[in-house]
């Protein structure tokens, strides 16, 4: 999530430069609709018509809210292969903690859907975990700054373990630790964690690149970031 555009100082520009407002965001999706009604539904029509009256995803994907991450562009997936939970930061509270609206969507993944998966998928230039390190930038963002705090553990290891470190370097910790520190979270919650005892379910844990495309992904046992190829 960029909170940089969410606050309003970057605002969506057209090609020429100039400030998108709400008609033309809105005549630009509009079109997206005609688009899609017209050419893609109809080449695909019995895949949605499969998926109608039931879905059976492969893997649940929590990631963040930012709109430069698409799970299905990256992945080369497509419709009901994610059951996806989205929130700033890619946050999963423990169980104890908070009970609300991720919290079902895992609960309900695990014991109504049955995923055999999890990927819990950070990104570069996140704006929540550059918040987490300037804690300035959400001045005047209550309700981010409270859900920030479910993510505390990532700040306080990279603060322990990198403090002399570079921001570029702090920033990429940062956002590695915290999925981590996702997944331990998500062990918490009794579905997950009576599935994982079963094993009827394993959990991964990504990041994403934005600019150049790549996946790293954790390993499972040391917790090491490698590039998944």
């Amino acid at each position: 999530m960029n909170l940089e555009s969410s606050r309003g100082e970057r605002a969506p520009v057209r090609p020429d430069g100039g400030i998108v407002n709400s008609q033309e965001a809105l005549a630009k999706i509009v079109e997206g609709v005609r688009r899609f009604q017209a050419e893609v539904y109809p080449a695909q029509r019995a895949m949605f018509e499969a998926l109608r009256a039931r879905q059976q995803p492969m893997a649940l994907f929590i990631t963040c809210a930012d709109s430069r991450v698409v799970p299905n562009l990256f992945t080369q997936t497509g419709p009901g292969d994610f059951f996806v939970e989205r929130n700033p930061g890619n946050i999963v509270p423990e169980y104890s903690e908070f009970i609300g609206g991720v919290s079902s969507g895992v609960e309900y993944a695990m014991l109504a859907l049955k995923v055999p998966l999890v990927i819990i998928c950070g990104h570069t230039d996140c704006g929540v975990m550059k918040s987490l390190l300037h804690s300035e930038q959400v001045e005047g963002l209550p309700a981010v700054k409270q859900w920030m705090q479910y993510a505390s553990a990532a700040r306080d290891r990279v603060a322990h373990e990198h403090g002399n470190a570079s921001d570029e370097e702090k920033l990429r910790r940062i956002t590695e630790y915290n999925v981590l520190t996702q997944i331990g979270n998500l062990k918490s919650h009794p579905s997950v964690s009576a599935r994982i005892a079963s094993g009827e379910v394993e959990i991964r844990g990504w990041v994403y690149d934005i600019g150049d495309g790549s996946i790293w992904a954790a390993d499972p046992g040391s917790g090491e970031f490698q590039h998944l190829t």
